[in-house]
């Protein structure tokens, strides 16, 4: 009886467990978020994940960016922290830690058509 009890608490607890994690949020949006910042902080702006306006305002402001990202280092994490819709699409918003220990929220969205239209950076 009590491994019957045991085995139920433990099945229960599965599930639980299963349910929370389902309805967790979780970005989608990571991979394109650090493509992009690797690749502006190389010197290009990848024109396979930006957008129209997005890689128009990327490429006239490359040298800047290129410097600036490139002085913070490789991206060592990637952490999701929120999700917004709205009037231009869903907005996720990553922490991104960078190897000069610096971190920064950045936020990318607006899909369209495969490419981001919005993309940008804050503080931590």
């Amino acid at each position: 009886m009590r491994a019957t009890t045991i085995l139920a608490m433990l099945m229960a607890f599965g599930l639980t467990t299963a349910t929370v994690a389902q309805e967790a949020p979780a970005g989608e949006y990571a991979e394109a978020l650090q493509r992009m910042i690797t690749e502006t902080a190389a010197g290009t702006c990848p024109e396979d994940v930006m957008a129209g306006t997005l890689l128009d305002a990327c490429r006239q402001q490359l040298a800047q960016m290129s410097a600036g990202l490139a002085s913070l280092g490789a991206i060592e994490t990637v952490t999701f922290v929120r999700a917004e819709d709205g009037p231009t699409g869903r907005v996720e918003v990553y922490a991104v830690r960078f190897a000069s220990g610096q971190s920064l929220n950045w936020g990318i969205g607006g899909l369209q058509d495969g490419r981001f239209t919005i993309a940008y950076a804050g503080g931590a």
